[in-house]
């Protein structure tokens, strides 16, 4: 059920955010029903080369990564003249990354919930997955280049979605 609260109430963009397979795209849809809000995943806009490289178990490099970054951001851009809010769900395990898709934001368009947790979890979700072109040999290169920082909204992927979505409701103030 979509439950749409005031955009003055919300930032305009939510990354949900972390390492590959920790519920990114999942969190970011059930956010968006609740919030009344458009979610995308960033991997849908990763170019052929990008897709055919992880899918050979090479990780990306940043030179792979600065014009998918340019696209996101372009596209944050774009979604915020069709939509109050616009979630995305995209690694940004850098702090760098992370800068490139809110660039020259004023404080508080854009947050980023990181969801969090341990190698074993994520690694078990991963192996049950089917059709992903990211293999679970990668997952050791995202926890490599993960770069925690203080604006991060962490929140334990240990927990059910549902209790996942309330926990971010509950810190954007909202019902």
């Amino acid at each position: 059920m979509v439950n749409p609260v005031s955009s003055t109430a919300l930032p305009r963009t939510i990354i949900v955010m972390g390492v590959s397979g920790c519920g990114k795209t999942l969190i970011g849809n059930l956010l968006a029903e609740r919030l009344g809000g458009v979610c995308e995943d960033a991997d849908d806009f990763h170019s052929v080369a990008n897709k055919e490289k992880m899918g050979a178990g090479i990780p990306l490099t940043d030179e792979d990564r600065w014009p998918w970054y340019a696209t996101l951001r372009a596209r944050i851009v774009e979604m915020r003249e069709m939509t109050p809010l616009y979630l995305l769900a995209c690694s940004a395990l850098k702090e760098i990354y992370r800068e490139k898709l809110r660039e020259n934001d004023a404080e508080g368009v854009m947050i980023f919930v990181h969801l969090k947790g341990p190698k074993e979890v994520i690694f078990s979700r991963m192996a049950k997955r089917k059709g992903h072109y990211m293999p679970v040999t990668l997952l050791d290169s995202q926890f490599a280049i993960l770069e925690e920082s203080a604006d991060l909204w962490n929140v334990s992927l240990e927990q059910t979605p549902e209790e996942i979505v309330e926990e971010v409701v509950r810190r954007l103030g909202v019902d």
